[in-house]
Order: C-alpha cells, then structure tokens, then sequence
C-alpha cells in the first residue's frame, strides 16, 4: 500500500498572506474536547523539535477518533493510505501566527510570527520556504 507523508525537512512554513493576527495567539480553548488546534500547538510547544509533522497529524487524529492503543499501527497504515494535509494548512499557520520550522530529520517547532528567531527563520537562505494556505481566494 503506497504512504504519503506530511513531513518536510529543511523548511520554514510562514503565516499565511491573510493571517489575521499581528501577533501569535494560542488557539483558544473550547468547551468539552479539545480542537484539532490545541492538541497541535500543546504538542509541539512542549516538546520542539521532537515529532515529526506526520506523528502530530496522527496524533491529532487518534485523539480526536479515540482509536485504542491496539488498534493505532492500523489506522496509523490506513490513514497514511491516502494524501493528508500539512502544516500550511493548518489553524496554527493559517489563523493563530505561528510558523513552522521543519529540522534536517523534519522534526517541528513554532515560532511566534513577532519573535526574532522567526524573522530569522523567515531569511534563512538554507531553507526551503513555503507559506501557509491562505483563507481566503484571491
């Protein structure tokens, strides 16, 4: 069975053109479980640079599906089965600020879009740079 990955290595994903905040936001909390968001942004900002894009999205997934520990290597094949999005799709990029740095073993952190490490990010030339997906058509 062919897989698709969400993983990028070497990549700074930038806020989308039409991101309407200045400045980063933790996604917002909603009553009962938690959003697709959340779990992706607690995720990552406790722990950069450990998970790929594909073990957040997976992740995400699992909770939200609550697929049992028995069943995860299963679901985890036939979710890979078909394309899923990235991170430039994601409410993290798209809505809330954040950018997404992918390492050399495509290993994620954020970074605040007003912080200096992601202006710095933003001008690497060693990077591949991709933007989020904007909201809205052009």
């Amino acid at each position: 069975m062919k897989t698709y990955s969400t993983n990028y290595k070497n990549t700074f994903i930038e806020i989308a053109d039409d991101c309407p905040v200045k400045g980063a936001e933790v996604p917002p909390q909603k009553e009962g479980e938690k959003t697709a968001a959340i779990i992706q942004f607690e995720m990552i900002k406790r722990n950069p640079y450990k998970f790929t894009s594909d073990d957040i999205f997976f992740s995400v997934y699992s909770i939200k599906n609550k697929i049992p520990t028995k069943d995860k290597a299963k679901e985890k094949e036939k979710f890979f089965s078909k394309g899923q999005p990235c991170f430039r799709g994601s409410p993290l990029t798209k809505r809330y600020g954040w950018g997404v740095h992918s390492n050399a073993e495509g290993k994620i952190a954020i970074y605040e879009v007003e912080s200096a490490e992601y202006k710095k990010l933003s001008k690497d030339k060693n990077l591949t740079h991709l933007k989020a997906l904007r909201s809205k058509r052009v």
